[in-house]
Order: C-alpha cells, then sequence, then structure tokens
C-alpha cells in the first residue's frame, strides 16, 4: 500500500474529506451523517475510549470538512471534544524535588504560590500562579519545568491559550492561521476549515469546461508532493477531476519577482508580500511597518488576476501547502481574483473520491515559469529572484536581503528594522521553516523537499525571468 502521510492525524483527516468529497460529487450530502459509522464501524475503539467519543469528534471533522463555524472569521479551530488528551501546560514540581531546606522557589514568588507538603515536597498553586517561571530559575535540582501542550510549542506568536475547559484557545487577534499547530497538534484537535465542497461545486458546474473555464493554480511546492507518482501525472489527475487548465503559481511569482524589485529600487526598503502569513504577521504585531509591505500581490493572486483579465467568466483555485491561502482568499484585494484554496491533502481526498489512480495516468505537461519562479516555494528563494529580475531589468540596485526561515527568525529580522538596526534592504518572510515546501497542508513533511524543488527549477534553466513573463503578453 502505497504511504501517502506522515501521520495517522493526516490519514483519518483524509478519510474524513474523501468521504464528504464523494457525498457531494453524488449529490448525497443529506448522508453526511453516517460518515462517523463509515469511518468507526464496529463497537471497538481504535483511537479513544470508545467508539462514540470517536464519532463524535469525527462528527465535528466532518463540519470542519463542510466549511465549518461560520461565525467564526478564523480558517483554524479548534475540535474542544478533542482536546481532552494533553496534560495541563505550565510550570509543575516533578518528582526531582528533594525537598529541600533553602525552599529558593517559595522565597522568589511573589504570588505565595509554592506550598509544602509534610515531606517538604514543593507543590504549585496554580489559582496564584502567574506563570513567571522565576521558580523554575532558581530551582537547584530543576526540578520545577515549564509543560507545553504541542499546539503552543508549535505557535511561536502566542496565539493559543489553555482555556477553563483544559482545551486549546485560539487569539484571533493574534492568529496568522499559519498552520504549524495543526500539523503539531498529536490528537488532530486542531483543523483548518475545508472548502473542498465549494471546489466541487465548481467542477461540477463548469461541466469540462462547457460553462467557463476553471483554472488549477498549483504552488511550485508540488513537486515535492505526491512522491509516489511523477508530477505530469498529477497534471493529468487535475484535468481528469474537470480543470480545463493547469497553471504554475510560479508563473505568478517571475510576475512579483519583475514588480517586487522595481519597487524595491523605487522605495528602498520593502518586505515581501508573497506569504500571507508573514504579511498578517506584520499588521497584527508590527503595525509601524505595514508601510514597507510590497504593494505586489501574492504569486498566487498575481497569475489568477492575469487569468480574469484575459479569460472572460473563467474561475481559479489554488492548490498548495498554505492554511494561511484560505485566510488571504478572502482578503477584499484578493477574492475578486481567487475562488478558493485548498491544500495538497485536499487535493489527495477529492483523487480518490472519484477513484483516480494517478500512478496509472499518462503525463501531462506543467512548462510555464523560470528557475526564479519555481523556487520561491522554499526559503531563499524570493530573494535569488528578487536578484535576478534586478538584473535582467538593468536596475542598478543593491540588494541587501535577509531569508526569514519560519516566523521566529522574521520576529527578529523585523524587531531590528522597528529599531533601525537592520543592516538588509529587503526582508523575505517565511512563516513556514524551510518556506511553502514547509507547510501544514503538505502529505508530506522533510528535508528532501528542498531538493525536490531546486532539481524541479532546473528544468526550466533555459528561461529568464523575462521569458516566462513575455509568454502571457
Amino acid at each position: 500500500m502505497i504511504k501517502k502521510f506522515d501521520t495517522k492525524v493526516q490519514l483519518l483527516k483524509y478519510k474524513v474529506l474523501r468521504e464528504v468529497a464523494r457525498l457531494a460529487w453524488n449529490d448525497k450530502l443529506e448522508d453526511i451523517l453516517d460518515i462517523p459509522k463509515t469511518i468507526v464501524p464496529g463497537k471497538v475503539p481504535e483511537m479513544r475510549c470508545c467508539v462514540y467519543k470517536e464519532r463524535a469528534i469525527l462528527a465535528e471533522r466532518v463540519k470542519l470538512a463542510m466549511g465549518g463555524d461560520k461565525s467564526n472569521p478564523n480558517v483554524i479551530e479548534v475540535i474542544d471534544i478533542a482536546c481532552d488528551e494533553c496534560p495541563a501546560a505550565g510550570y509543575e514540581v516533578t518528582d526531582s524535588c528533594r525537598g529541600c531546606l533553602a525552599h529558593r522557589c517559595a522565597e522568589v514568588c511573589k504570588r505565595g504560590a509554592i506550598y509544602f507538603d509534610h515531606n517538604h515536597v514543593a507543590h504549585i498553586d496554580k489559582s496564584k500562579c502567574v506563570e513567571c517561571g522565576q521558580c523554575a530559575k532558581v530551582c537547584p535540582f530543576t526540578a520545577i519545568i515549564n509543560r507545553k501542550r504541542p499546539c503552543q510549542n508549535a505557535c511561536k506568536i502566542k496565539a493559543i491559550s489553555i482555556n477553563s475547559d483544559n482545551a486549546a484557545c485560539i487569539d484571533n487577534n493574534k492568529c496568522i492561521a499559519c498552520g504549524a499547530c495543526v500539523y503539531q497538534c498529536p490528537f488532530g484537535a486542531i483543523m483548518d476549515k475545508s472548502y473542498i465542497l465549494d471546489a466541487i461545486d465548481m467542477l461540477k458546474k463548469s461541466e469540462g469546461g462547457k460553462n467557463f473555464k476553471l483554472y488549477a493554480i498549483v504552488a511550485p511546492s508540488v513537486s515535492s508532493q505526491f512522491t509516489y507518482a511523477k508530477l505530469g501525472q498529477v497534471v493529468t489527475g487535475l484535468k481528469q477531476l474537470g480543470f480545463h487548465t493547469v497553471v504554475e503559481a510560479a508563473l505568478g511569482a517571475d510576475m512579483v519577482a519583475q514588480g517586487e524589485s522595481k519597487e524595491l529600487a523605487e522605495k528602498g526598503f520593502l518586505t515581501s508580500s508573497c506569504c500571507p502569513a508573514f504579511v498578517d504577521y506584520i499588521k497584527k504585531t508590527f503595525p509601524d511597518l505595514t508601510s514597507y509591505i510590497s504593494h505586489n500581490l501574492s504569486p498566487m493572486a498575481t497569475i489568477a488576476k492575469w487569468i480574469k483579465e484575459t479569460t472572460p467568466d473563467a474561475k481559479t483555485i489554488f492548490i498548495g501547502p498554505c492554511t494561511a491561502k484560505k485566510a488571504e482568499v478572502r482578503l477584499d484585494t484578493v477574492k475578486p481574483y481567487v475562488d478558493t484554496a485548498l491544500t495538497f491533502e485536499e487535493l489527495q481526498a477529492l483523487f480518490d473520491s472519484k477513484d483516480i489512480d494517478i500512478t496509472t495516468l499518462e503525463e501531462g505537461v506543467l512548462d510555464n515559469a523560470s528557475y526564479f519562479g519555481r523556487i520561491f516555494a522554499r526559503c531563499g528563494g524570493l530573494a535569488d529572484a528578487v536578484q535576478e529580475g534586478l538584473k535582467e531589468q538593468g536596475i542598478d540596485f543593491e540588494l541587501k536581503p535577509v531569508s526569514c526561515d519560519g516566523i521566529e527568525e522574521c520576529r527578529m529580522a523585523l524587531l531590528k528594522k522597528s529599531r533601525n538596526v537592520l543592516d538588509a534592504n529587503f526582508i523575505e518572510g517565511m512563516a513556514c521553516i524551510s518556506g511553502c515546501i514547509g507547510g501544514p497542508g503538505c502529505l508530506t513533511h522533510g528535508e528532501k523537499d528542498k531538493a525536490q524543488v531546486d532539481a524541479y527549477g532546473r528544468e526550466a534553466m533555459e528561461k529568464t525571468i523575462n521569458d516566462a513573463v513575455s509568454m502571457l503578453k
């Protein structure tokens, strides 16, 4: 059997998406309540305490697969009923406490949250503790630890807290929809909303291009996905689903490289606009730096805009590794051009919901973009493309980029810029580690991805950015 996913959490998510898609293709969404029992038949639980809880959680997954809570603007949601297996977060005294006489932990605690039992062992009163961590710092036995949940560890912008019901809670005012928590939660209690039903509705209504042309805009990181098949077979599979044309988002990246290099030379300093999570992070955390954000749309939106301006009544669906793209397509500046966004996980579910085995298909062609447009998928690729854009357009400007690999590096670069100590004039911000190839919507995650993207880019080495963009004219 082909292994398509890294974890059982991903597999479970995929099964729900696949079953929802199957019902949608066959106009049988009235049977949606049967999905939990289809996935978990019988009376023997496989994941939880009982099959009834497993099915209850699956029912919540089904809701998210159908678009989730409409009253919640965030594309990332917590399934409360699934978020009860992790231990309470915060500072705890471990059994390494020796009941010493010094009691440094109690002395340093300004809230009086440390108390001792009859064996002189320390304990923490959670009703008084403010998680300052001073007790952990002074303990000579390192007996006090800060236990964080995987979702909290994954969220580098501290948008996740634990509520009174001991479940994770997302602060929408901080969340940038990067999806790091989605992949890292070992119980699958955090999930991105799916708009797979919207995609199926468009595919059905287009009738293979008879009523309108439906374009699949595929992220360049596709080259590191579907490793069990060939990229050309993925292209053919998309057309069998009903897409009229498959276009590289990397072609939009070539257009952005041209535009952003010009804008950088004109303004003297710029932050990239390609990663929607990075852009949202600037707006929410460093609002004073908002004016430096490139005015260019992302590669996805740029190529979608070109499609809609040149093809009457066209519709576009973006397919990539990114959950933040689902938020980006709702922006007023983007929604006229991109109709919805799917992840690679959801594309796999679409293939299998129609019983399309892409390994049996002939290879189609995906050959539009340049090397530089394709390497946008990895950290550092955008800076390389902007450098090439300056060169090809004959712009005399010394590029001094800082390529930020993950949101923590983004924070440091933005912090330095806010204090006027950053020795750079261009910030390439990637919220995910390694760039788009590390996105939460990938089928697989690993170091091999970067090499595969570069290899895919080298297939187009004969093209310059100007060559790729000139095709559009």
